[in-house]
């Protein structure tokens, strides 16, 4: 290995840990793609809107919606508290 001479490059034989054989071991996807259709192609956030409605909608886990819901009500009272809005009214 002299000063001015390059090195050659390491030649490694990779193969994926896990790889099942079937398709292609290097394409990123969803985990949940198969579940959901939100994801897609629907264009237009209308579409995607009305369709992660439906999804959730069509849910059969109604403790995981109260959840989502009961949480969302929590961050919309916060956020009225830090913008300092009158909570007075919905409370007699």
């Amino acid at each position: 290995m002299g000063i001015f001479r390059a090195r050659k490059n390491k030649r490694f034989d990779y193969s994926p840990q896990h790889f099942k054989g079937e398709g292609n071991p290097y394409e990123i996807k969803h985990r949940f793609d198969d579940q959901r259709q939100t994801v897609g192609n629907n264009k237009g956030l209308l579409r995607k809107l009305r369709a992660a409605l439906s999804d959730y909608k069509h849910n059969e886990n109604r403790t995981a919606n109260k959840r989502v819901l009961i949480i969302m009500a929590i961050l919309i009272f916060v956020f009225l508290f830090l913008i300092d809005f009158d909570l007075s009214i919905f409370f007699s």
